[in-house]
């Protein structure tokens, strides 16, 4: 029998790295309370408020008083009504009885890698992609498995890829489209090549949506028309602006539901009811309405930040076509690009995200630019980073 000392840490946090973002973040913070300037464009947190129809739900709720558990898996009518969205933006048949309400997006995840991994499963997922996956995996005991990825393909991986990368102890693969940190995305052919390569073994498919609703030029297809068998997480926060009110939602097959609300009722007894009630106004034709315009005021901060970061000398392949990010190539600048974001944060009051974040192809020689801020901001921004590149490279 082995005698572990009080104190000892379970082995797996070893595994287990701090999010590089949100540390940066904190110095960024610092040094706007002794009175500096800083312009943020290292998180991914729309800076416009939750819709006044949201938060007006909210209020009317909590008057009530009766603020008390909802069902395990989300209110039965919260759950109708992203049936109903589905049917409406995508002209999609969803049964409400797949659609589980969770803790944000975050808890979607986790339940659905509680119901498909065993210790020393292995799941496949893109690399650079949002760090928090690798870390959900391993918290299961399970073994996240980068596939490396470039330009070359999107940062999207392939049908050849997961034949290159799958091996018996593999049981899914990760993706999400649009992603983070690239901004770029999977076409439904191309997730059906994807779906089609991890069902010929064996395998289980799951699909990041959180960032539907904000693509530019076009709107994204779910990955729910291609089969019942994959499990989409979505949320509140991005789309819909409700990130502090932490909702997000599953699709999931329909055979794995009740081992799913079984977890929720343990490990969450239930989501926020407060934000639930919240968000059922969230699907309004005038929540929509305002929700369509900040798009449309997204896709304008891109076409200014991807060419001002491009005339700056950053290297940017693949255009960002969703979410609110541009990943672009510093190697011009810094071989580090942690070095090249602290410098960045200290000498211009320019707070960006540098690649360790996001996996282990090529972390150095990139860096995630969010435009979450408005587009005079990112001038401002721009401007700064000119002035320090044309000192710091002499």
């Amino acid at each position: 029998m082995v005698i572990r000392q009080p104190g000892t840490i379970a082995r797996r946090m070893e595994d287990i790295e701090p999010f590089h973002v949100m540390e940066l973040m904190a110095k960024a913070h610092a040094l706007e309370a002794r009175g500096r300037d800083i312009i943020h464009m290292e998180v991914g947190e729309p800076d416009f408020p939750t819709p006044q129809s949201i938060v007006e739900a909210a209020q009317r709720f909590i008057a009530t008083g009766h603020v008390h558990y909802t069902h395990a898996l989300g209110l039965p009518q919260l759950r109708e009504a992203i049936a109903r969205y589905y049917q409406d933006r995508y002209r999609m048949d969803v049964e409400p009885e797949r659609i589980i309400v969770t803790a944000g997006a975050s808890g979607a995840l986790l339940l659905a890698l509680s119901v498909l991994i065993d210790p020393g499963d292995s799941v496949l997922m893109a690399d650079p992609g949002y760090p928090c996956n690798r870390n959900f995996v391993r918290a299961m005991e399970g073994l996240p498995v980068p596939i490396p990825l470039d330009a070359t393909t999107a940062f999207q991986p392939t049908a050849e890829h997961v034949a290159a990368h799958w091996t018996g102890q593999t049981r899914a693969l990760l993706v999400a489209t649009p992603s983070n940190p690239t901004g770029t995305i999977i076409e439904l052919t191309q997730l059906r090549a994807l779906h089609q390569a991890v069902v010929q073994r064996g395998g289980t498919m799951l699909v990041d949506e959180i960032y539907h609703g904000l693509t530019y030029g076009f709107d994204a297809e779910t990955a729910l028309s291609i089969g019942d068998d994959i499990f989409v997480i979505n949320s509140f926060s991005k789309y819909f602006g409700m990130t502090g009110w932490r909702l997000g939602w599953l699709v999931a097959p329909r055979t794995y539901v009740r081992d799913i609300e079984k977890l929720a009722q343990n490990l969450f007894i239930s989501p926020s009811a407060p934000a639930q009630y919240a968000a059922m106004a969230a699907f309004g034709d005038d929540t929509i309405e305002i929700l369509e315009a900040r798009r449309e005021e997204f896709r304008q901060r891109r076409d200014v930040l991807l060419p001002g970061l491009r005339e700056l000398g950053f290297t940017v392949a693949t255009e960002p076509l969703g979410a609110f990010y541009v990943y672009a190539d510093s190697s011009r600048h810094a071989d580090d690009s942690y070095t090249l974001a602290d410098a960045l944060l200290a000498e211009a009051g320019v707070a960006a995200t540098p690649g360790l974040d996001f996996g282990v192809s090529s972390p150095a020689r990139h860096m995630r630019f969010a435009y979450t801020i408005a587009s005079v901001r990112i001038e401002e921004g721009l401007a700064r980073m000119r002035n320090y590149l044309r000192t710091a490279n002499g």
